[in-house]
């Protein structure tokens, strides 16, 4: 249906892409592995003819035998969302935040089709119904922000099929999705497929999601396709030394820390409740309560690391906000180092340093105009600036493996990988007793995360650090925890040893959350 013959692009002299051949067919989906950088996402690019001002393309991307590159822009806009869709990463940044989802969906079918508005709404009804977003439930009226990640990602899915494409391009779908919800994502994408005939590129840096949907699988790797073939081939064959990195890495556990034994616990959690007020049904109805931590009690010993695990919905970010601080709690305690933990301003600054966060998009939580070294030593306003700063602040990048000489280069210098350990480095240099990691590792790739699991498990051990790691990626859990505490509508359902909880899970929600869990088959190991 379509191919890529000798794909090439250059940006400003630098190439990103070389001689890459794809071809796509009609009802096949093919998925597109490799790390950050390697190409992957400008290679969907290329093909949507998005690439950034500066770009400088050669050879062909072929639609019915037709060169897309020799295209004007005016004609691309005629194939894009008709012959060709795209379903981005972040829902949330690819939907306009002040239309509805039924004018979102609808939109397409107006441009594209100088549809009239009802008919269009119509039609933009039978998409969101035909991506599990049915009626009455989902009314066209819903916003964005009104919905779930796993929601938000089903619209942008249906405004990519509005116009039934031939070609649907899926760039990290599931990355930010917990293990229910992407199960659940992947399974719609593979019907949509079947039914609709489409051919489907998956890009993806998760080996297991590909094991589980893809028909044939290409592996980049610096602009190049290293290896390809069908994809119980290639998983079982890994002929190239870099598909062979790649499954190492995606398998790859830290080597175990022994927590230290200790009676007093550095977080204490006792009968923790959060609770909302949601807007009345009528004027003079009462507000109804949403309970979203629902008696919740745990504690972490020093150096000990616990994992937090739970669907969408289930009251982990609610919680975690509470015992950072954040939030107030409606009922029950906190307790960090056997002081109680107050919200906002009235927490005091020596209590607050000795608990740090890790954040999914350090990103999202730099300031892009401050220096590294201005970064990493921002959290020494809770315990005074030392003299020696600059030398506490080539110390953290040491720890975290990045050269002391960068101190002076901007966040925007760096990969993510740099970044998500220049975030750690900004967590430990005050050397707290507990750092949060909220999903610190899920938009990583499988070398780049290995690398960071690594530098957790070396810093645990060297510092004595206890770690509350929150992640969908159960398989992450497993490699890194102690134990494991399962979250389901604001409530502790299932606790213990992670290995124990995960091997035989007792809790319906805990059975779930691993039958969902994808995995590559073990007898697909490579010999």
């Amino acid at each position: 249906m379509i191919e890529t013959r000798d794909l090439s692009v250059t940006i400003h002299g630098h190439t990103v892409l070389r001689d890459v051949d794809l071809k796509l067919a009609p009802g096949k989906i093919t998925g597109l592995v490799g790390e950050s950088g390697s190409g992957k996402s400008m290679t969907a690019l290329a093909i949507m003819g998005l690439l950034p001002r500066g770009s400088k393309t050669g050879g062909q991307v072929l639609l019915d035998g037709q060169n897309l590159l020799d295209l004007p822009e005016r004609q691309m806009c005629r194939i894009r969302g008709s012959r060709i869709g795209m379903i981005f990463q972040e829902p949330m940044t690819a939907l306009n935040p002040l239309m509805n989802i039924g004018d979102q969906v609808a939109e397409v079918l107006r441009i594209h089709q100088n549809m009239p508005r009802e008919q269009a709404l119509l039609r933009a009804r039978d998409r969101l119904d035909r991506v599990g977003l049915r009626a009455p439930r989902f009314p066209l009226t819903l916003y964005p922000h009104e919905l779930s990640g796993g929601q938000r990602q089903r619209v942008a899915i249906a405004l990519a099929i509005a116009e039934a494409p031939d070609l649907l391009i899926a760039d990290e779908p599931t990355t930010a999705l917990d293990v229910t919800t992407q199960a659940q994502i992947l399974d719609l994408l593979r019907d949509l497929v079947a039914s609709e005939g489409m051919s489907l590129l998956l890009i993806t840096h998760d080996l297991a999601v590909v094991a589980g949907i893809a028909d044939h699988v290409a592996v980049m790797k610096a602009g190049e396709i290293v290896e390809e073939g069908e994809t119980e081939a290639l998983f079982r064959g890994q002929t190239h030394p870099y598909t062979r990195d790649l499954f190492a890495a995606s398998r790859h556990v830290p080597a175990r820390v022994a927590a230290a034994p200790d009676d007093t616990p550095i977080l204490s959690v006792r009968n923790a409740v959060r609770e909302y007020l949601l807007p009345r049904l009528s004027a003079f109805a009462p507000h109804p309560v949403l309970r979203a931590v629902d008696g919740v009690s745990f504690d972490i010993q020093d150096g000990e690391s616990v994992g937090l695990v739970g669907e969408s919905g289930s009251g982990k970010s609610t919680l975690i906000r509470a015992v950072l601080g954040l939030d107030p709690l409606s009922e029950g305690e906190i307790r960090l180092d056997g002081t109680s933990v107050a919200a906002g301003l009235s927490m005091p600054p020596a209590l607050r340093a000795k608990m740090q966060a890790v954040f999914q998009d350090p990103f999202g939580s730099f300031d892009p105009r401050w220096r590294v070294d201005r970064l990493v030593s921002e959290p020494f306003h809770l315990t005074g600036r030392p003299d020696d700063w600059r030398d506490r602040v080539a110390q953290a990048l040491s720890d975290v493996g990045i050269e002391p000489s960068m101190s002076r280069r901007y966040i925007h210098e760096f990969s993510g990988g740099q970044r998500q350990r220049l975030a750690i480095a900004r967590a430990l240099i005050i050397r707290p007793r507990l750092i949060v990691l909220d999903e610190a590792v899920s938009a990583l790739d499988v070398r780049v995360r290995a690398q960071v699991l690594d530098l957790l498990a070396d810093l645990r051990r060297s510092h004595n650090i206890a770690y509350l790691f929150i992640s969908h990626d159960l398989g992450v859990v497993r490699g890194v925890t102690d134990r494991v505490l399962v979250m389901e509508a604001g409530k502790i359902v299932e606790q213990g040893a992670t290995a124990q909880v995960m091997d035989a899970p007792a809790h319906p929600t805990t059975q779930r959350l691993m039958q969902a869990m994808p995995e590559i088959p073990q007898e697909w190991s490579a010999a």
